[in-house]
């Protein structure tokens, strides 16, 4: 399953994003450190369900009429400080946790009402854009100083005659939650001398940015976008070349509870939503207000952070075996009852390791159920395919 984590400083909104996008029940306070211990939790990126193509919807629970949820993990940790790469704070803790995150999510105050601890000033009288350039240093520096610790192994492992730094440091990146593909990607974007102990203290920190850069991208939430000064947002814009979603974490929160209640119809990541139940006056002018912010952003955000990560920013896409070709079922005539998130790029043979390593082990061809003809085992998946598997284990 894909790893979403919550990255910012104490105070962000880190916790209220992580309630509203998996309705888990945690500590949200408005101080610093109120996640200690990490929070997992099962979130869902939003995408158009093949069932559209079909008379009726295909009636899955993650499908609402047409809008496909499809499910990743969503990693809440302790809040970032400065310093946290030498143990500040919960820095330590904070850093560690992200090894195993495919993308980040930034959450930022966005209304400058939370100076660089976390802790409250009038809104307005912090720069935000601080959050996005130190969150990033402080995720360059952790890794460098894990590459520093490591490097005596390295300088030990170059003694030996068939010693190669490619495969050195592929063996000690990969234990920092990166795959050989990943560090081969990285290592041919730099230029460094094949003897470990060449390397000065510039050189392991710009393979510790690039190594960040590509296995942790970073989405920039900006978060409290419903209250912050004007010009705040496109500031953190102008700060960042990744991409910044404007996001109200409680807009969405109150948004999903009303849901639950039944006072409003509203689906995760819509543009709007409908009041349909008798409210008070109170909490008419709440949502209201909550619609307005909506309507300037395109929703509250928090659906497109996880989605502008998944879909974007990883450039992942959806796809969904089926057992029959022609009606898109399971063997229990489930129409529709699975969807896999897999890198742009991948076959029916990836597909077919996704949903278990027998099947990919036994696989001999795949079906393009849409178009309902066989493909081959290097056809490129594309978003919302439809494909059948053929293999020995089926």
């Amino acid at each position: 399953m894909l790893s979403i984590a919550l990255a910012g400083k104490p105070n962000a909104g880190k916790s209220t994003f992580y309630k509203a996008a998996t309705m888990a029940d945690v500590d949200v306070g408005n101080y610093p450190f109120t996640t200690i211990d990490p929070n997992r939790g099962v979130s869902h990126v939003r995408t158009d369900c093949p069932c559209l193509a079909l008379e009726e919807r295909c009636g899955d629970e993650h499908c609402h009429d047409g809008k496909r949820y499809v499910p990743v993990e969503l990693i809440d940790v302790a809040g970032l400080v400065p310093g946290a790469h030498e143990g500040r704070g919960l820095g330590n803790q904070f850093l560690d946790s992200l090894s195993s995150a495919d993308v980040i999510l930034n959450v930022v105050d966005a209304s400058g009402g939370t100076n660089e601890e976390g802790e409250p000033v009038e809104t307005g009288s912090y720069d935000p854009t601080r959050d996005v350039e130190f969150i990033e240093e402080e995720m360059d520096l952790w890794l460098a100083s894990i590459i520093e610790r490591n490097w005596e192994t390295v300088v030990r492992q170059s003694r030996s005659p068939d010693f190669d730094i490619d495969e050195a440091l592929t063996e000690m990146l990969t234990g920092v939650g990166a795959t050989e593909y990943d560090v081969s990607k990285v290592l041919r974007a730099l230029e460094y001398p094949a003897d470990p102990q060449a390397w000065d203290d510039e050189a392991k920190e710009a393979l510790a940015r690039e190594f960040r850069a590509e296995t942790k991208p970073i989405v920039v939430v900006a978060n409290k976008a419903d209250v912050a000064p004007e010009g705040n947002v496109d500031a953190l814009r102008e700060a960042t070349d990744g991409p910044v979603v404007p996001c109200t974490a409680e807009g969405e929160l109150a948004l999903r509870q009303a849901a639950e209640q039944g006072a409003v119809a509203y689906d995760p990541g819509d543009p709007d939503f409908e009041i349909t139940a008798d409210v008070s006056d109170a909490q008419r002018q709440g949502l209201e207000r909550i619609r307005e912010v909506m309507g300037e952003f395109g929703g509250t955000g928090v659906q497109a952070s996880l989605d502008t990560a998944a879909y974007d920013l990883l450039d992942h896409l959806t796809a969904y075996p089926v057992q029959n070709e022609s009606k898109w079922t399971d063997g229990q005539g489930n129409v529709l009852p699975d969807a896999f998130l897999l890198p742009r790029g991948s076959t029916p043979k990836d597909l077919a390791y996704a949903v278990h390593s027998d099947i990919g082990d036994g696989y001999l061809h795949a079906v393009d159920a849409r178009a309902n003809r066989r493909i081959g085992e290097d056809h490129e998946l594309e978003e919302g395919d439809v494909v059948k598997i053929v293999s020995t284990a089926s």
